[in-house]
């Protein structure tokens, strides 16, 4: 079977640099990627999982949030994103959110965010860099833990929002010392999980690499079932 393809959001400001990583960290896993960005045509035919990668801020007004001066926002990027979500759910395809991304699907499944969460979680320590210098705790009996193997990670951190009102069918996996949500993930399939941090630069250690994995097994198990789909209703033409 041919690798299966993953279409991977990224920010038209950042995503020449970020895309090359995520390329990197799926081919590793076993896939093929394919670059979305707003402006673009997508065509959710073509993949057979999605990636919504980080970035921008999302616009407030999505999740009754308050405008403030000074955040960086792409709307186009944002409806982007909540169409591939809901398209990638309507056709049962596995999804991968990054930082932004593991926000934009609490928010397209009608959750909320923390605008400036280091101001209400005082306790968790604010870290800037792609390095691992932050500790978060993975809830028991969930994808998160079954997929790195892991009850605690050390991840990078580069956000200042964080999940606050989960959205419908999702549930925490995962946070920090001080309490702010670190992983969301869907309660049924299909597969859907978020994280806060970002594992494509993680790629040297096992358990995030992991994550990529769990997302081209996933995307396999469509891949097979569209080949069988595809391969009955050729038979069905030929009868």
């Amino acid at each position: 079977m041919s690798r299966p393809v993953i279409g991977v959001t990224v920010s038209r400001r950042s995503g020449w640099r970020i895309y090359p990583l995520m390329a990197l960290n799926l081919w590793l896993a076993g896939a093929r990627a394919l670059k979305w960005q707003s402006g673009r045509e997508i065509d959710l035919e073509r993949v057979h999982g999605v990636v919504i990668g980080g970035g921008d801020d999302i616009a407030p007004t999505l999740y009754g949030g308050e405008l403030r001066m000074g955040i960086r926002i792409d709307h186009d990027r944002d409806q982007l994103e909540q169409d591939v979500i809901r398209a990638a759910f309507d056709r049962e395809l596995p999804i991968l959110g990054i930082c932004r991304g593991a926000q934009m699907l609490n928010v397209t499944l009608g959750g909320t965010l923390h605008q400036e969460a280091y101001k209400v979680f005082e306790d968790s320590i604010y870290v800037r860099t792609i390095l691992p210098r932050k500790h978060v705790t993975l809830d028991e009996d969930t994808l998160l833990a079954r997929v790195t193997c892991r009850s605690s990670l050390k991840v990078n951190a580069l956000h200042h929002q964080a999940v606050n009102d989960l959205g419908r069918g999702l549930r925490v996996a995962a946070r920090d010392q001080g309490g702010m949500v670190q992983a969301i993930e869907r309660v049924r399939d299909p597969f859907a999980l978020g994280v806060q941090w970002h594992p494509e630069h993680l790629f040297y250690r096992r358990p995030h690499r992991r994550l990529f994995r769990a997302l081209v097994e996933a995307a396999r198990a469509r891949q097979a079932d569209r080949g069988q789909l595809a391969a009955a209703e050729a038979e069905a033409q030929s009868a």
